[in-house]
């Protein structure tokens, strides 16, 4: 692999990566400008990368001028695909196709180019939209862009950028996860972060877009706003954040004149919000003087426990011990670690189990925090630094991040890890925890002894489930890092993967005994919190999504109790592995349920089928660019009335339910679709007519508005 190859960012768990060096994205957004500014990108970019940026983000796919120009200058650039996505692309297939085509050119062109880093396949489908196509059939063109640019071009970088009013719009095949957040109140803005981590699941999150209008905000503000942000979201522990804009000059088909976001202003010069970026710093993960003691139980681990105790040797961050329990192997794991790492601890005992073998790791800890992992774990080179963080106030007994597998090498692997059953994260909120797994776990050596430890009658699994629930009833809280990350090898076959759920089971059986109270009468545990599953929360075709009375929240999502699970990665999401992965799905289950109380029957859910009823659809054009909200608002007058806030539908009246969104593009002219459903034809005409009648009263002489049928 050359140098230039080396160097190109990559996914790194939740950040990012170039060579042997993480790297934070800090990005600014350059373009779309009137034709002939600036004069030369070089000069422009040698002023980008003196503010601190190391990156660029554009939204269209660049010429090799313009790349040529930012890898003299030392940026990296993130390309932006440029189509009629603020159009029903559903509607018209051709816009979709148009995009496809253009995508594939662009990189023929450019994909080998040192200074490329990767591609925005799009930019904050709007949500009414989103909403009228479906957004599972949204994701699904997403999704199709990004596994073009894949096969065209590996190495980059491919994501979509959201924003809050369609956060469930997460591509499962994006790298990474990308937001335009606009928050002006820090603790909102901070308090926004930490809910945009589960979002993204196992994926790094990006800030694609922050940024203040000067013109109604003041220089001053900007300033200090922007070097705020830029500060929370390093200890939040974004991958990356992207100041929204490098100038005031700003063109979609016309030149805009109404706001002023850039970091220079129309004539190229600094404003006060330009220093601030250049002198902000990023800072390392937090270290705290406490004694962190590592405790790793291992039982005939010979040949995996090498690379998980090389990973904990190299971390960074503050004062720790090394202690590996030998549970009573019988391959050598004890004497390979005591003569390969003669600077870890080695407790030596006879088969006791794995809640045991804790316990006297605990037992023999010298730390003030006890951090436990599994010999099948490689931790983050800061994962103690960051998990240092949970405990700074003091006001959480118990920290712990993601357990992330690495990619698979195998499409049995590929499945497993795809597959439902993995450790996984319980929140009762953004922040704190119902549950968290014992391969990334760390706890107050005080805590852990007030409670007994571990129940030593759990020997493989369930004793971290136990732990937390008797740690919550001591009245302890547990507190979710999102960058303290392990990386956690699944079971190499299925066979054995469904041999491990095998045991899940019946460790299952024996939580049921002890706590029957937090068991269903199905035999499934009942968690008050959001169960992750590391995959993105995205929608799919049965979601039910928080929209908002007509849509209009700013801020919708999922209506849900458990996420997704991650996807079938790269090469091996095909039809067959898919296939495999559905039957994985269907036995997992029932196999551990049927191991928990004996029986096959497994709590699951019906789907309610809605009777066919008749639609109509038709267009409103306006030239003076009214949009949804104004004939809303007519069909309010009318007598119809808002639909419920997770509804799929604006609007009903008698029966009948009607569904608005407006297509924009770069000049004044707009058109609203409408669809209408009820038991006749008659009531979409009607609603058409009340449209119709109300318009000619309302709008302006200047206005033109056309209605046409679709269907």
């Amino acid at each position: 692999m050359d140098d230039a190859m080396a160097r190109r960012w990559r996914t790194d768990g939740k950040f990012f990566r170039s060579g042997d060096e993480r790297v934070w994205c800090r990005a600014v957004t350059y373009g779309p400008f009137p034709a002939g500014y600036p004069e030369n990108h070089l000069t422009e970019f040698k002023r980008v990368a003196a503010a601190g940026f190391n990156a660029i983000r554009l939204y269209q796919m660049p010429e090799v001028d313009l790349l040529d120009s930012a890898r003299a200058a030392g940026l990296k650039v993130f390309a932006g695909l440029e189509w009629s996505s603020s159009a029903d692309f559903l509607g018209n297939p051709a816009l979709a196709t148009a995009a496809e085509v253009r995508m594939v050119e662009a990189l023929r062109g450019i994909k080998w180019h040192p200074a490329l880093a990767g591609v925005y396949v799009g930019n904050e489908v709007p949500a009414d939209l989103a909403r009228w196509m479906g957004p599972a059939r949204v994701l699904g063109i997403l999704e199709k862009l990004i596994a073009l640019g894949k096969n065209e071009a590996p190495h980059l970088l491919f994501a979509y950028s959201s924003y809050p009013s369609t956060e469930y719009m997460e591509p499962d095949n994006a790298d990474f996860t990308a937001l335009n957040v606009y928050l002006e109140d820090p603790a909102a803005f901070r308090a926004y972060l930490k809910r945009l981590h589960h979002i993204a699941g196992d994926r790094p999150l990006v800030i694609s877009e922050f940024g203040l209008d000067t013109r109604r905000n003041g220089m001053e503000t900007q300033a200090r706003l922007l070097e705020s942000a830029m500060g929370i979201a390093a200890e939040e522990e974004t991958a990356g954040f992207t100041v929204f804009a490098w100038s005031d000059r700003w063109w979609t088909g016309m030149e805009v004149l109404d706001w002023d976001f850039g970091l220079t202003d129309r004539g190229g010069e600094p404003k006060p919000a330009l220093s601030a970026c250049a002198s902000f710093r990023m800072m390392p993960p937090a270290s705290a003087d406490m004694m962190v003691s590592v405790i790793v139980c291992t039982r005939n681990g010979r040949e995996r426990i090498g690379d998980c105790l090389e990973a904990c040797i190299g971390m960074s961050g503050g004062d720790f011990e090394i202690i590996v329990v030998d549970d009573g192997s019988v391959d050598g794991t004890a004497d390979h670690v005591a003569a390969r790492f003669p600077e870890v601890r080695l407790l030596r005992l006879d088969a006791c189990g794995l809640s045991a073998a804790r316990n006297a790791g605990a037992e023999a800890a010298r730390g003030e925090i006890l951090a436990f992992t599994d010999d099948d774990c490689e931790p983050d080179v800061e994962w103690l630094s960051r998990l240092r963080k949970g405990f700074r106030d003091g006001s959480f007994a118990a920290a712990g991040g993601p357990n992330l597998p690495p990619a698979p090498q195998s499409w049995e692997e590929a499945v497993v890890c795809a597959a439902p059953g993995a450790p996984s994260h319980v929140m009762l909120d953004d922040v704190e925890a119902e549950h968290l797994p014992g391969c990334n776990l760390a706890v107050r050596k005080s805590a852990f002894m007030e409670i007994g430890g571990f129940d030593p009658v759990f020997r493989t699994a369930g004793d971290d489930v136990d732990f937390c629930w008797r740690l919550r009833d001591a009245g302890h809280r547990l507190i979710f890092v999102p960058g303290a990350f392990v990386w956690h090898r699944r079971r190499p076959s299925i066979r054995a993967f469904l041999k491990q759920q095998i045991g899940y089971g019946s460790a299952e059986r024996i939580l049921m005994g002890k706590h029957p109270h937090r068991f269903s009468s199905k035999g499934g545990a009942i968690w008050h919190g959001f169960v992750y599953g590391g995959g993105p929360l995205r929608a799919t075709s049965g979601s039910v999504i928080y929209h908002g009375l007509m849509g209009t929240a700013g801020y919708q999502s999922v209506v849900g109790h458990i996420q997704r699970q991650r996807g079938l990665i790269g090469k091996f999401d095909t039809p067959l592995f898919r296939t495999a992965l559905e039957a994985v799905n269907f036995i997992q289950p029932r196999l551990r349920a049927w191991v928990r109380s004996r029986t096959w029957r497994i709590e699951g859910s019906h789907p309610v089928v809605n009777p066919t009823e008749e639609t109509i659809e038709f267009q409103i054009t306006s030239t003076s660019g009214l949009d949804r909200l104004h004939f809303i608002g007519l069909l309010l007058e009318d007598g119809w009335r808002p639909c419920g806030e997770n509804a799929e539908w604006d609007l009903e009246k008698a029966g009948s339910r009607v569904l608005l969104a407006t297509e924009r593009g770069g000049t004044l002219v707009t058109r609203t679709l409408v669809r209408v459903s009820g038991d006749h034809s008659s009531d979409a005409n009607r609603c058409r007519m009340a449209l119709e009648i109300r318009s000619r009263g309302t709008s302006s002489n200047h206005d033109f508005i056309h209605f046409r049928n679709t269907t």
